[in-house]
């Protein structure tokens, strides 16, 4: 009997580790089908693509200054490469002209909230205000409707992912910083991203960082030569019948 006692204790332990894990799982997993996000628990951005194919992005946030902007597409066009631009809402207000070139030449354009600011401190209704308000200023000059989103600084909520689903939105981060914000050189700013970049990685630049240029020609001749495509981020990730895992990476099932 006493056997028999801790042999059944031993399964009900093991069982119940199990149930702690699926869910852990369930809390860290959202699913997709049909284009419809569903999850249990916290709500997770797309930080990186799952993809046997040699083919990663690059997208740059624009906030302030606008001087580097025309000069990245110009190095971008001469590999082939079209980049991703995340634009704020003030910077569309600043720089209109360029917000069209940037769509004229075929480059994918996402918003980046209206006002910058820490969208998790917002309401439900002031978060819709930020994005509705940056998709109507694209609107307003291009025609063209964005389809991705990118939080100010990265942060985000269960709350901010809703309203982005609501407004059929993909919410996007990036799994390869280039942190070229800090000031790094040229030659640092390739080396980090190069040197962690792989198959469906999103890279974060900035368009106005001090060194982006000649950073940039040093990244885009690394894949060139390593033979890995630049796709825009609305090409590189899915739109239905898809998992995200804990780690924010975006699996086709």
């Amino acid at each position: 009997m006493k056997v028999l006692f801790i042999k059944k204790t031993a399964v009900l332990l093991i069982a119940g580790v199990l149930v702690f894990l699926s869910v852990f799982m369930l809390n860290s997993v959202g699913i997709a089908v049909a284009g419809t996000y569903f999850t249990v628990g916290r709500l997770l951005p797309i930080y990186s693509v799952q993809t046997s194919e040699n083919k990663l992005s690059i997208s740059f946030d624009a906030a302030w200054g606008a001087d580097k902007t025309r000069e990245i597409m110009s190095i971008c066009d001469s590999y082939g490469v079209k980049a991703t631009f995340f634009l704020v809402g003030f910077w569309i207000e600043k720089y209109p002209e360029m917000v069209v070139e940037i769509y004229n030449n075929g480059f994918e354009i996402g918003i980046h909230s209206s006002t910058h600011p820490d969208m998790t401190k917002l309401s439900k209704n002031e978060i819709r205000d930020e994005l509705t308000t940056n998709i109507k200023l694209i609107e307003d000059l291009t025609g063209y409707t964005p389809k991705l989103f990118r939080p100010p600084y990265g942060y985000y909520n269960n709350t901010l992912i809703e309203v982005c689903n609501e407004l059929n939105l993909s919410c996007i981060e990036w799994s390869v910083d280039s942190l070229d914000w800090k000031g790094l050189s040229a030659s640092e700013i390739a080396g980090r991203v190069c040197s962690k970049a792989e198959n469906g990685s999103i890279i974060l630049c900035h368009n106005n960082s001090d060194h982006i240029l000649d950073g940039l020609k040093m990244i885009l001749e690394y894949f060139k030569n390593n033979e890995m495509q630049l796709v825009p981020i609305g090409e590189l990730i899915y739109y239905d019948d898809y998992t995200i895992n804990s780690q924010g990476t975006q699996i086709k099932n």
